[in-house]
Protein backbone atom coordinates (compact mmCIF):
# COMPACT_ATOMS: atom_id res chain seq x y z
CA UNK A 1 0.00 0.00 0.00
CA UNK A 2 1.43 3.38 -0.99
CA UNK A 3 1.84 6.28 1.41
CA UNK A 4 0.84 9.91 1.02
CA UNK A 5 3.50 11.96 -0.85
CA UNK A 6 5.65 14.06 1.45
CA UNK A 7 7.30 17.49 1.19
CA UNK A 8 10.11 18.34 3.62
CA UNK A 9 10.21 22.08 4.36
CA UNK A 10 13.23 23.91 5.80
CA UNK A 11 13.92 27.63 6.26
CA UNK A 12 17.57 28.68 6.29
CA UNK A 13 20.00 31.50 6.94
CA UNK A 14 23.75 30.77 6.93
CA UNK A 15 23.24 27.12 7.93
CA UNK A 16 26.06 25.60 5.89
CA UNK A 17 27.45 23.85 8.98
CA UNK A 18 24.33 21.76 9.61
CA UNK A 19 22.17 21.73 6.46
CA UNK A 20 23.94 18.87 4.68
CA UNK A 21 23.36 16.49 7.60
CA UNK A 22 19.74 17.64 7.86
CA UNK A 23 18.93 17.07 4.19
CA UNK A 24 20.89 13.82 3.89
CA UNK A 25 18.46 12.14 6.31
CA UNK A 26 15.38 13.25 4.33
CA UNK A 27 16.58 12.63 0.77
CA UNK A 28 13.96 9.86 0.50
CA UNK A 29 11.11 12.40 0.62
CA UNK A 30 9.17 13.19 -2.54
CA UNK A 31 10.21 16.84 -2.38
CA UNK A 32 12.53 19.09 -0.39
CA UNK A 33 11.69 22.79 -0.17
CA UNK A 34 14.27 25.28 1.17
CA UNK A 35 13.33 28.92 1.73
CA UNK A 36 16.44 30.98 2.39
CA UNK A 37 16.60 34.51 3.80
CA UNK A 38 19.74 35.69 2.02
CA UNK A 39 22.58 33.46 3.21
CA UNK A 40 26.14 34.58 2.52
CA UNK A 41 27.68 31.12 3.00
CA UNK A 42 27.22 27.85 1.06
CA UNK A 43 23.70 27.18 2.35
CA UNK A 44 21.92 27.60 -0.99
CA UNK A 45 24.52 25.55 -2.86
CA UNK A 46 24.16 22.70 -0.36
CA UNK A 47 20.38 22.77 -0.72
CA UNK A 48 20.66 22.55 -4.52
CA UNK A 49 23.10 19.64 -4.23
CA UNK A 50 20.29 17.74 -2.51
CA UNK A 51 17.85 18.53 -5.32
CA UNK A 52 15.83 20.95 -3.21
CA UNK A 53 13.42 23.49 -4.61
CA UNK A 54 15.11 26.69 -3.42
CA UNK A 55 13.70 30.20 -3.10
CA UNK A 56 14.85 33.35 -1.32
CA UNK A 57 12.65 35.71 0.69
CA UNK A 58 13.64 38.37 3.27
CA UNK A 59 13.10 37.16 6.83
CA UNK A 60 10.38 38.91 8.84
CA UNK A 61 9.60 36.31 11.53
CA UNK A 62 9.69 32.55 12.02
CA UNK A 63 5.97 31.92 11.66
CA UNK A 64 5.40 33.83 8.41
CA UNK A 65 8.64 32.52 6.87
CA UNK A 66 7.81 28.89 7.66
CA UNK A 67 4.26 29.35 6.38
CA UNK A 68 5.63 30.71 3.08
CA UNK A 69 7.84 27.65 2.77
CA UNK A 70 4.87 25.35 3.41
CA UNK A 71 2.88 27.12 0.72
CA UNK A 72 5.71 26.51 -1.77
CA UNK A 73 5.36 22.74 -1.29
CA UNK A 74 3.71 20.58 -3.94
CA UNK A 75 2.25 18.03 -1.51
CA UNK A 76 -0.27 18.34 1.30
CA UNK A 77 1.70 16.37 3.89
CA UNK A 78 4.54 18.47 5.28
CA UNK A 79 7.53 17.55 7.43
CA UNK A 80 8.71 20.84 8.94
CA UNK A 81 12.35 20.80 10.10
CA UNK A 82 14.86 23.42 11.18
CA UNK A 83 18.19 23.45 9.36
CA UNK A 84 20.00 22.13 12.45
CA UNK A 85 17.64 19.17 13.02
CA UNK A 86 18.44 15.62 11.92
CA UNK A 87 16.11 12.62 11.79
CA UNK A 88 17.40 9.69 13.84
CA UNK A 89 17.93 6.23 12.30
CA UNK A 90 14.65 4.33 11.95
CA UNK A 91 12.49 7.47 11.86
CA UNK A 92 11.99 7.28 8.11
CA UNK A 93 10.23 3.91 8.39
CA UNK A 94 7.96 5.17 11.18
CA UNK A 95 6.98 8.28 9.19
CA UNK A 96 6.31 6.32 6.02
CA UNK A 97 4.11 3.88 7.92
CA UNK A 98 2.19 6.78 9.50
CA UNK A 99 1.47 8.24 6.05
CA UNK A 100 -0.32 5.12 4.82
CA UNK A 101 -4.01 6.12 4.94
CA UNK A 102 -3.41 8.55 7.86
CA UNK A 103 -6.33 9.06 10.24
CA UNK A 104 -4.72 12.03 12.00
CA UNK A 105 -4.28 15.70 11.12
CA UNK A 106 -0.69 15.61 12.30
CA UNK A 107 2.00 13.71 14.15
CA UNK A 108 4.39 14.73 16.91
CA UNK A 109 8.03 13.64 16.80
CA UNK A 110 10.04 13.51 20.06
CA UNK A 111 13.10 15.78 19.93
CA UNK A 112 16.48 15.02 21.47
CA UNK A 113 18.58 18.07 22.27
CA UNK A 114 22.29 18.49 21.72
CA UNK A 115 23.69 19.33 25.12
CA UNK A 116 26.98 20.92 24.20
CA UNK A 117 29.43 18.00 23.94
CA UNK A 118 26.81 15.23 23.99
CA UNK A 119 23.31 14.37 22.78
CA UNK A 120 20.40 13.97 25.16
CA UNK A 121 20.12 10.54 26.76
CA UNK A 122 17.27 8.46 25.31
CA UNK A 123 15.91 7.77 28.80
CA UNK A 124 15.57 11.43 29.70
CA UNK A 125 12.29 13.08 28.75
CA UNK A 126 11.97 14.16 25.12
CA UNK A 127 9.37 16.79 24.28
CA UNK A 128 7.11 15.92 21.36
CA UNK A 129 6.85 18.52 18.58
CA UNK A 130 4.15 18.64 15.91
CA UNK A 131 6.30 18.57 12.76
CA UNK A 132 4.48 16.18 10.39
CA UNK A 133 1.08 17.53 9.38
CA UNK A 134 -1.59 17.87 6.70
CA UNK A 135 -1.46 21.49 5.57
CA UNK A 136 -5.12 21.31 4.49
CA UNK A 137 -5.93 21.12 8.19
CA UNK A 138 -3.48 23.56 9.71
CA UNK A 139 -0.37 25.70 9.48
CA UNK A 140 2.01 27.91 11.45
CA UNK A 141 0.78 30.11 14.31
CA UNK A 142 1.94 33.71 14.89
CA UNK A 143 3.99 33.27 18.09
CA UNK A 144 7.23 35.25 17.84
CA UNK A 145 10.42 33.15 17.80
CA UNK A 146 8.70 29.91 18.88
CA UNK A 147 6.17 29.67 16.05
CA UNK A 148 4.69 26.18 15.85
CA UNK A 149 2.26 24.14 13.79
CA UNK A 150 -1.40 24.11 14.82
CA UNK A 151 -3.92 21.75 13.21
CA UNK A 152 -7.65 21.11 13.27
CA UNK A 153 -8.12 17.48 14.20
CA UNK A 154 -6.51 14.65 16.17
CA UNK A 155 -2.74 14.45 16.67
CA UNK A 156 -0.63 11.42 17.54
CA UNK A 157 2.94 11.06 18.86
CA UNK A 158 5.06 8.74 16.72
CA UNK A 159 6.72 6.19 18.98
CA UNK A 160 10.03 4.78 17.80
CA UNK A 161 10.82 8.00 15.93
CA UNK A 162 12.71 11.11 16.96
CA UNK A 163 15.04 13.81 15.69
CA UNK A 164 18.10 15.55 17.10
CA UNK A 165 18.44 19.31 17.40
CA UNK A 166 22.13 19.73 16.62
CA UNK A 167 22.38 23.50 16.97
CA UNK A 168 23.92 24.21 20.40
CA UNK A 169 27.43 22.83 20.24
CA UNK A 170 28.75 24.94 23.11
CA UNK A 171 27.57 27.02 26.04
CA UNK A 172 28.30 30.36 24.35
CA UNK A 173 26.02 29.45 21.44
CA UNK A 174 23.23 28.46 23.84
CA UNK A 175 23.52 31.71 25.83
CA UNK A 176 23.57 33.82 22.66
CA UNK A 177 20.42 32.07 21.44
CA UNK A 178 18.73 32.60 24.81
CA UNK A 179 19.43 36.33 24.61
CA UNK A 180 18.08 36.62 21.06
CA UNK A 181 15.01 34.49 21.67
CA UNK A 182 13.96 36.21 24.88
CA UNK A 183 14.28 39.63 23.24
CA UNK A 184 12.16 38.43 20.34
CA UNK A 185 9.36 37.22 22.64
CA UNK A 186 8.81 40.49 24.53
CA UNK A 187 6.48 42.10 21.98
CA UNK A 188 4.32 38.97 21.82
CA UNK A 189 3.95 38.76 25.60
CA UNK A 190 3.11 42.47 25.81
CA UNK A 191 0.33 41.95 23.26
CA UNK A 192 -0.99 39.02 25.31
CA UNK A 193 -0.97 41.27 28.42
CA UNK A 194 0.78 38.60 30.46
CA UNK A 195 0.52 39.47 34.14
CA UNK A 196 2.66 38.94 37.25
CA UNK A 197 5.98 39.17 35.40
CA UNK A 198 7.80 40.00 38.65
CA UNK A 199 6.46 36.96 40.51
CA UNK A 200 7.12 34.73 37.51
CA UNK A 201 10.69 36.07 37.35
CA UNK A 202 11.25 35.03 40.98
CA UNK A 203 9.48 31.68 41.25
CA UNK A 204 9.42 30.12 37.79
CA UNK A 205 13.20 29.71 37.12
CA UNK A 206 13.90 27.40 40.12
CA UNK A 207 10.78 25.37 39.33
CA UNK A 208 11.94 25.12 35.72
CA UNK A 209 15.33 23.83 36.84
CA UNK A 210 13.80 21.13 39.06
CA UNK A 211 11.40 20.09 36.31
CA UNK A 212 14.25 19.71 33.82
CA UNK A 213 16.94 18.20 36.02
CA UNK A 214 14.77 15.83 38.06
CA UNK A 215 11.35 15.61 36.39
CA UNK A 216 12.70 15.20 32.86
CA UNK A 217 15.73 13.21 34.07
CA UNK A 218 18.35 15.53 32.64
CA UNK A 219 20.64 14.22 35.41
CA UNK A 220 21.17 11.20 33.13
CA UNK A 221 23.21 13.51 30.87
CA UNK A 222 25.86 14.22 33.53
CA UNK A 223 27.32 17.72 33.76
CA UNK A 224 25.89 18.56 30.31
CA UNK A 225 22.39 17.92 31.67
CA UNK A 226 23.05 20.06 34.74
CA UNK A 227 24.34 22.96 32.63
CA UNK A 228 21.42 22.61 30.20
CA UNK A 229 18.98 22.76 33.13
CA UNK A 230 20.65 25.86 34.57
CA UNK A 231 20.74 27.68 31.22
CA UNK A 232 17.10 26.69 30.71
CA UNK A 233 16.23 28.27 34.06
CA UNK A 234 18.19 31.36 32.99
CA UNK A 235 16.07 31.46 29.82
CA UNK A 236 12.93 31.41 31.98
CA UNK A 237 14.33 34.20 34.17
CA UNK A 238 15.47 36.40 31.29
CA UNK A 239 12.14 36.05 29.48
CA UNK A 240 10.20 37.53 32.40
CA UNK A 241 12.93 39.99 33.38
CA UNK A 242 12.82 41.54 29.90
CA UNK A 243 9.03 41.57 30.00
CA UNK A 244 9.12 43.33 33.39
CA UNK A 245 11.58 45.88 31.99
CA UNK A 246 9.39 46.50 28.93
CA UNK A 247 6.32 47.07 31.11
CA UNK A 248 8.19 49.61 33.23
CA UNK A 249 9.28 51.47 30.10
CA UNK A 250 5.68 51.56 28.90
CA UNK A 251 4.56 53.04 32.21
CA UNK A 252 7.38 55.61 32.17
CA UNK A 253 6.47 56.65 28.63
Amino acid sequence: MSREPLSVVVITFNNADTLDACLTEVDWADEIVVLDSGSSDATVAIARQHGACVAVHPFDDYGPQKQRACEMASHDWILNLDADEILSPGTRAVIEQALISPRYAGFRLPRRERMFWTVQHRWSWRNGHLRLFDRRRGGMNDVEVHAAVEVRGPVKTLRGADFVNDGDGDIATRVDKINRYTSGMVAYKLRKRQRFSGLRMVFYPPLFFLRQYLGKRYFLNGWAGFIASVTGAFYAFLKYAKLHEAKRRQRDD
